[in-house]
């Protein structure tokens, strides 16, 4: 069963006009025609034409409130007294019957660059972020009278989006482990686009582009997670310091051993081990101790 409180859906529809520059033409002939019985009442000719003077200017009046442009991706919705009689695309100088309302609607692409806004990722970090959209409209119809100010529907759904989506995913995540919102721009901003594109169907709009504009830590804890991440950066780095030194060891001692350069016994080994540790993860430069003696002095 209908729910009969639901919205009633408009869609758009082609509308029938007249070429303006015909009107015009008509227009002209009226004007003629006045000037014409004008200079009969003046001369006080006997064949005069009063009637004709009137319907002369009754014509005028009448083809000149019927005018319209219409410019380049523009379209005007028409409508006879509150109802819906269709959208005229055709471009250039129109003509319709004066009771016919029009509105005006643009077709163009729109840029918008949205507010910034304070949210919380998916860890709970507070967060600002922006996004630019370009968006158009598709459905005069559904843009004019299925939403109350189609503009200001898109602002609305805009910010809507940008927050349920910085909502779904963490900032960042160091191992990488993770869709994030500034390691992973395309996947976001595709999630975005569809997420928006499914808000403004109702409106008749759609989505070309969007994406990310700004994104970066709340003030209040701006400070900590750098310090964070200068951490998590250093501990990162010392981790693949430490698993290159081991590979390097590992191989020197391997390479040693199978070439038969010098045998080492355990406690020699766990020396050089030491030994090449400190000189590969040391941060400062190494001096060299010439043994001159044997191996075990």
């Amino acid at each position: 069963m209908t729910d009969s409180k639901s919205l009633n859906a408009s869609q758009e529809t082609a509308a029938r006009s007249f070429n303006g520059y015909l009107m015009l033409l008509l227009m002209l002939l009226s004007v003629g025609w006045f000037a014409w019985a004008m200079m009969g009442i003046v001369a006080d000719r006997a064949d005069a034409d009063f009637v004709g003077m009137v319907l002369s200017i009754t014509v005028f009046l009448f083809v000149s409130c019927g005018f319209y442009m219409i410019q380049p991706n523009q379209g005007v919705a028409l409508t006879l007294f509150g109802a819906y009689k269709g959208t005229d695309r055709n471009e250039g100088l129109r003509w319709i019957w004066p009771w016919i309302g029009k509105s005006k609607v643009s077709l163009r692409a729109n840029n918008l660059i949205s507010e910034k806004i304070k949210v919380n990722d998916l860890r709970g970090n507070p967060i600002e972020i922006a996004a630019q959209v370009v968006w158009r409209v598709t459905d005069t119809a559904q843009a004019l009278f299925d939403v109350d100010d189609y503009k200001a529907f898109v602002l609305a759904q805009i910010e809507a989006a940008v927050r349920t989506i910085g909502s779904r995913y963490p900032y960042d995540d160091i191992e990488h482990k993770e869709v994030t919102l500034r390691g992973n721009h395309d996947e976001v901003s595709a999630e975005l686009r569809t997420a928006l594109m499914e808000r403004l169907a109702v409106a008749g709009i759609t989505v070309d582009e969007c994406g990310l504009t700004h994104l970066a830590y709340a003030q209040e804890i701006a400070g900590a997670m750098l310090r964070r991440q200068q951490a998590e950066a250093v501990i990162a780095a010392r981790k693949k310091l430490v698993e290159g030194a081991v590979t390097m060891v590992e191989m020197a001692l391997h390479q040693l051993s199978e070439k038969d350069v010098v045998h080492l016994d355990d406690e020699r080994k766990a020396a050089m081990v030491s030994n090449l540790m400190v000189v590969l993860c040391g941060e400062r430069d190494t001096q060299p101790v010439v043994n001159t003696g044997t191996l075990y002095q």
